[in-house]
């Protein structure tokens, strides 16, 4: 591994997760064949992460924060001390196959220069037949961001290298001259929908994706967020609707609330049912959490809706694409609701 001039920086976020950091890192310097550099931000553990990382890996570097910052911070921060050409974000319960690091960066190397993102496969740790997502996330038109084959068997059907909506940070290679161009994550989000956001922003300003299936990596979902948390609840609730009134054109945006309610809708059948997100969150939490996180997700969207429509007007002013071609572009990678809502 070259540390003075590396060709990827690996930004790892940890709150924690010693021993999720254990895995994931054993799998990252067993590759060789790349330079690359790792940088892990520390939202204030108190499990001997920081200790660990000392220990066992010298060459990382650690930035130790004092308490837990979010994800979307954390990632800034690590982002802005890189030195890499490309900034490989990956969750601290990841594992790589191996192979991986050459399999994206040659892809990146190869690629046309307006490409800025890449989307691996990520596979379930628990079941690596099992799809997490492959070519990043769809997007249902209200703003909720889904991986694209959740849960489906891998039986090669998203083997081909082809042009996607946009990564998920879970694991996801962005060209640094990129981040530079369009702005690194939003920091109000403070973890989930982030890399949504980011996604549109560079999709709106001209930049592409391309997923790199022979890429693969293996996530344990939800392992430190929880599967079926409230504060994941809220925080989704409250930041899809940020990431729709940030990005999306005028005319889907005023057509957002309708799909919001079919939704619900939807998640309303799904409860009783005991299918679905929604139907997992209401075994483990009950009605009455699910009610206060709705009304509390809709405080908070209310609270940040100018501040939200601010940077929607900058995104707006300095976007390459009509408002028209970027919704055709997101009619290519739209996201039905069932589908969203009745698998887990």
């Amino acid at each position: 591994m070259s540390i003075e001039n590396p060709l990827i920086s690996i930004v790892i976020v940890n709150y924690d997760g010693k021993e999720l950091l254990r895995e994931c890192l054993g799998t990252v310097f067993a590759e060789k064949k790349v330079s690359f550099e790792v940088i892990v931000v520390d939202n204030g553990s108190s499990d001997g992460s920081v200790e660990f990382l000392h220990e066992k890996y010298p060459d990382v570097k650690v930035v130790e924060n004092k308490h837990n910052t979010g994800f979307a911070p954390a990632n800034n921060q690590a982002i802005l001390m890189a030195r890499g050409k490309y900034i490989l974000t990956l969750n601290n319960d990841t594992e790589l196959a191996e192979g991986f690091i050459k399999e994206i960066s040659t892809a990146a190397e190869l690629s046309e220069d307006d490409v800025g993102m890449w989307a691996p496969k990520i596979l379930s740790i628990f079941d690596k037949e099992t799809i997490d997502s492959v070519g990043g996330l769809l997007l249902y038109p209200d703003g909720i961001g889904r991986g694209r084959g959740r849960m489906e068997k891998d039986t090669g059907q998203f083997n081909e290298v082809e042009e996607v909506l946009l990564p998920s940070a879970c694991a996801a290679l962005y060209r640094k001259t990129m981040l530079d161009h369009i702005g690194l994550f939003d920091e109000d989000f403070f973890a989930y929908c982030e890399d949504t956001d980011l996604g549109l922003r560079a999709r709106s300003y001209g930049w592409r994706c391309f997923s790199v299936p022979s890429a693969v990596v293996y996530h344990h979902y939800s392992a430190t967020g929880g599967r079926y948390s409230s504060l994941k609840a809220y925080l989704v609730e409250r930041n899809r609707a940020w990431v729709a009134v940030k990005n999306l054109p005028l005319t889907l945006l005023l057509k957002s609330p309708f799909y919001t309610l079919y939704r619900y809708l939807l998640q309303l059948l799904s409860v009783f049912g005991g299918r679905g997100s929604a139907g997992g969150l209401m075994k483990e939490a009950g009605g009455v959490s699910l009610a206060l996180v709705l009304l509390r997700s809709y405080a908070s969207i209310i609270r940040g809706f100018f501040g939200a429509l601010g940077k929607r007007r900058k995104i707006m002013k300095e976007r390459k694409i009509s408002s028209r071609d970027f919704a055709g572009l997101l009619s290519r990678f739209t996201l039905s609701a069932k589908e969203l809502v009745f698998k887990d």
